[in-house]
């Protein structure tokens, strides 16, 4: 069995905390996994803003409801899943997931979640498991699935290399040219020639 595991933000979707950085114009809020590659060290970053700021979770959901998925994105997913398995592994959350997954027609989706206050003020977040990504793509290699991953971040990279088989999607030239062993596409037909050449295998 093969399975495709992609990233979401950025490469199905926007990146949902820049949204929401240019919607508030609060530009510290820019910062994600393509800049901070420890994840911990980015979201008590990000919680100690939004406390300073009186931002809570209802803020960031009024933003996510006016996103869509990236163009192109949609009609992407529902050819790959016309053809094989896809499983979403992302570092977003559940409370934040939800609207853009109805736009992609619900494909499977790990992630993490929220830990909020009554008052919808964000207080922690639990991880679904540490080195999340990975460990699925470890977990699928173990049930005798052959996995090919995709992801545009620093976070992608150990999902990537676990899965043996892969690609950079639309990442920075930074990590482009870090990881040069790494295929790099810049569009939707790229990244399903990649695919496409991984289930031909």
């Amino acid at each position: 069995m093969k399975l495709i595991c992609l990233d979401l933000e950025g490469v199905l979707v926007p990146e949902i905390w820049i949204a929401f950085s240019q919607a508030t114009g609060i530009k510290e809020l820019r910062r994600t996994t393509r800049d901070e590659p420890d994840y911990d060290k980015l979201m008590a970053f990000r919680l100690e803003i939004l406390s300073r700021k009186g931002l809570k979770l209802p803020d960031i959901q009024k933003v996510i409801a006016g996103m869509s998925p990236l163009p192109g994105a949609a009609e992407f997913t529902a050819a790959l899943r016309a053809k094989t398995r896809l499983i979403i592994l992302s570092d977003t959350f559940e409370q934040f997931a939800s609207p853009l997954m109805r736009q992609l027609d619900y494909p499977t989706l790990f992630c993490n979640t929220l830990v909020t206050a009554d008052d919808g003020e964000i207080v922690s977040w639990k991880l679904r498991q540490k080195n999340g990504k990975k460990e699925a793509v470890r977990a699928f290699k173990s049930c005798n699935c052959e996995v090919f991953a995709a992801g545009d971040s620093f976070n992608d990279l150990s999902m990537i290399e676990e899965a043996g088989s892969g690609c950079l999607f639309r990442a920075p030239p930074a990590i482009i040219e870090a990881c040069p062993q790494v295929p790099a596409v810049e569009s939707y037909d790229g990244l399903m020639e990649q695919i496409d050449r991984f289930l031909a295998g």
